[in-house]
């Protein structure tokens, strides 16, 4: 027995010694080198997109350089897929992922969550030319959603968001039909077609659609008709909690001082950050 417990005790140790050797590595890498590699986007206007001379601009893009600049690095950025993105094992590939993610029970087993920097409402979309104007009318209908995001797991009534406060998710609408899109803009592109000709409506992020209307998209939301509110995270690989700290606290000021409100308000119209 006294040999196993020293043997526990040992194991133990040794535990101890790889998590603390761990900490901060990150932390250490990226201030080390002066350079912070970010994973994102690059199909999701307003968040994150290529412009017209081929550059990523966009929220989340705006928002990681102000993270940047407050630890004092320069930052570049990779666009995973997004399964990729959101799934953890980067291997130190990236330090950050800043795409607008949401915190949910399944990705919280293999992504750290950093802190809330915005929130998103989710909103029904329909083509200007539908009668439906509430979600009833939407009941078995087709409905279109991106593929492996909180859209596709609320239509299929299976979202769980990792966050305290939030009210329960409700349940409404009865679909006759989901059809899945790898891109965020692509359910858009079949809703704009006309109403049922590919599909009846479009749940996605209220931004998404909103920046969609602006663009020409001949569209419209329900109105008063949100079908959730979800809070975004920025995210890390579960390998270094003091990096994961250093970056929330980072995020907690950005909130304070009014830099998440400001750009929020000049990329969506409106403040988006307040709790």
């Amino acid at each position: 027995m006294r040999k196993l417990l020293a043997q526990l005790a040992i194991g133990v140790a040794a535990l101890a010694f790889v998590t603390a050797a761990q900490a901060g590595e990150t932390l250490d890498r990226v201030m080390e080198k002066k350079a912070l590699v970010v994973a994102t986007n690059s199909g999701w206007p307003p968040q994150s997109y290529l412009d017209d001379s081929n550059q990523l601009v966009g929220f989340d893009i705006d928002v990681s350089r102000e993270i940047a600049k407050r630890l004092g690095v320069e930052v570049s950025f990779e666009t995973p897929d997004w399964a990729t993105l959101t799934g953890g094992r980067w291997q130190g590939r990236y330090d950050l992922g800043v795409g607008s993610v949401t915190p949910t029970k399944a990705r919280a087993q293999v992504i750290d969550f950093a802190g809330i920097y915005y929130y998103s409402p989710y909103v029904y979309v329909v083509h200007k030319d539908s009668e439906a104007k509430s979600v009833t009318d939407l009941n078995g209908k087709v409905i279109g959603v991106e593929t492996a995001t909180t859209s596709e797991d609320f239509i299929n009534r299976r979202l769980e968001i990792d966050a305290p406060g939030l009210p329960p998710i409700e349940y409404k609408l009865e679909p006759g039909e989901v059809r899945t899109f790898a891109d965020s803009m692509l359910p858009f592109d079949d809703l704009r077609l006309g109403n049922g000709v590919r599909l009846d409506a479009v749940i996605a992020p209220e931004q998404t659609a909103l920046n969609a209307i602006k663009n020409g998209y001949p569209l419209r939301t329900l109105e008063g008709e949100y079908a959730f509110r979800e809070p975004l995270v920025v995210i890390a690989e579960k390998v270094d909690p003091d990096w994961t700290k250093k970056v929330g606290e980072i995020i907690t000021e950005m909130k304070t001082d009014g830099t998440l409100a400001a750009l929020t308000t000049k990329w969506y119209g409106k403040d988006y950050a307040a709790d």
